[in-house]
């Protein structure tokens, strides 16, 4: 049995206690690691728990904080870290805003580029007011993002607002800049602001890089100086500028829309002894320009040293052929072509598959043109308006009307709607076969509908009501039109001249 201690005892061990439990909150607070002098004698003991001694001497948990280096990084993230002792608040919230800030930044530009690429501008705005917000200001890869959304899908003039409030902001436009403001005035065929925004960039000491001259060699050979384009080119070639296999191809495609095959092809020989690999572009290119000189068999030469090299022709380059076949009546290698394409897999578009039907078409083989037709909707190949339309046209040229009304239920039925040019088509082809009351008809039907007055239509009736000697007919039918152009004039007044009736014509002009 314990023996009874005396006051005096009592007292000094509640002092000892006392200082112990002290020393331990000052050990605690100063940094070094809380150890009891009794730990491990029971397992009762808290006097080395600093929980447990706070609950114990009634201190309020608030006041006494954890040391940073107590901290776990398993257990913490950085978001923890400005919530330490009060003394290293400030230069750990520095250093949690200077790691977190260029990931901040990463995720800002990200956004911005995923909004201006899916042509949500506003959205793209949104985010650098956000980034401001928060202390991300905008640097010059963020106004050129910015730029370049704008120059592709909202135009130049909000493309300069964003310019001008770079320049505000201090930050001074580089190469990469230019660039995308002169391919947006090409592409909105603005050539000289081109121009000028290639001389406004070296005069302010910016030097041109090679996407800055390919995109001026475009511009040129839209302008239609093919000339300027080439001394342009051979600039590239004498500054050093590492040619991008676009240049080539900017220069070639360039050469052959212009009718300068031969200087194409030429250039193409001279990049090739000099290192140059073409891509499959290239030839697709090559092969595009010999076809539509009608050197079909310098085109197929070019496929065959395509194959050679390794490379896999795809649906454009056959496609591109077969047309060629078509267009020079070689209607069987032409064929040819298609069941070669068929065989290999190759996934066919609209354009191909209208190509063909033309062609059986033309040929009078009208079942294979339909069975053409239906092979294209039932793999639901590019069905759009476009398509129709094109379809459509095929059969009106050859008088094949009932076919081209089939599809007009086939366009209903898909939920898709006629347009303008639908409806130019089916009267064009109505007029052509004589039918001028059903192509009456057909407008009078269209305009219940709430279709405005189509213009190309009225005026193709026009010409075959002269045509078929029904003169009185047209010009009640010009006096009650309330749009004109040149053509709905001269077709009337031909017609009136031919027919002898000079005064009436000379009333029209009036």
């Amino acid at each position: 049995m314990e023996p009874m201690m005396t006051d005096r005892e009592m007292a000094k061990r509640k002092g000892s206690s006392s200082r112990r439990l002290k020393s331990s909150f000052k050990g605690g607070l100063n940094g070094s690691r809380v150890v009891s002098a009794n730990q491990g004698n029971s397992p009762n003991d808290t006097s080395g728990n600093p929980r447990s001694n706070m609950k114990a001497g009634g201190v309020n948990s608030r006041s006494t904080r954890l040391n940073v280096g107590e901290v776990n990084p398993r257990n913490h993230n950085l978001s923890h870290l400005p919530y330490t002792h009060p003394k290293t608040c400030k230069p750990i919230r520095d250093v949690t805003r200077a790691i977190l800030k260029p990931l901040m930044r990463n995720a800002k530009m990200l956004n911005l580029a995923s909004f201006c690429k899916s042509q949500q501008m506003q959205k793209a705005e949104a985010v650098i007011i956000d980034g401001i917000r928060i202390g991300v200001l905008p640097n010059v890869v963020t106004y050129n993002t910015l730029i370049d959304g704008y120059c592709r899908f909202s135009g130049m003039d909000a493309a300069y607002s964003v310019l001008y409030r770079m320049r505000e902001a201090g930050i001074s436009p580089d190469v990469i800049t230019y660039n995308s403001l002169i391919a947006g005035a090409t592409r909105n065929f603005s050539l000289e602001q081109s121009l000028d925004l290639f001389e406004e960039m070296l005069q302010s000491g910016i030097t041109p890089d090679i996407w800055s001259y390919n995109t001026l060699m475009h511009c040129f050979f839209i302008l239609g100086k093919p000339d300027e384009a080439y001394r342009v080119f051979k600039d590239i070639i004498l500054k050093d500028l590492s040619p991008h296999p676009v240049t080539f191809n900017t220069m070639i495609n360039g050469l052959c829309k212009h009718g300068y095959t031969s200087n194409a092809v030429m250039l193409f020989r001279n990049l090739q002894r000099h290192g140059f690999i073409p891509q499959l572009v290239t030839y697709n290119i090559l092969i595009n320009g010999l076809c539509k000189v009608s050197r079909l068999r310098a085109a197929i030469r070019m496929l065959n040293e395509a194959v050679d090299s390794g490379l896999e022709p795809n649906a454009v380059t056959y496609t591109t052929l077969m047309k060629s076949c078509f267009r020079s009546r070689q209607y069987e290698h032409g064929f040819e072509i298609f069941s070669k394409m068929k065989s290999k897999g190759y996934a066919f578009d609209g354009f191909a598959y209208c190509t063909v039907i033309g062609a059986f078409l033309k040929l009078g083989r009208f079942e294979e043109a339909n069975s053409c037709t239906e092979q294209m909707i039932k793999n639901d190949v590019g069905i759009d308006m476009t398509f129709y339309n094109t379809l459509i046209n095929l059969y009106c040229k050859e008088g094949k009307l009932e076919a081209a009304y089939k599809l007009l239920d086939q366009i209903e039925s898909r939920g898709l709607e006629c347009d303008d040019y639908t409806h130019s088509i089916i009267t064009n082809g109505l007029c052509r076969v004589g039918n001028i009351e059903g192509a009456m008809q057909h407008l009078n039907c269209v305009y219940t509908t709430g279709f405005a007055s189509n213009l190309v239509a009225l005026n193709c009736l026009i010409d075959r009501l002269c045509k078929a000697g029904q003169i009185d007919r047209a010009i009640r039918l010009f006096e009650s039109m309330e749009t004109r152009d040149s053509f709905t004039y001269t077709s009337l007044v031909h017609n009136l001249c031919k027919a002898r009736r000079f005064r009436c014509a000379s009333k029209i002009y009036k």
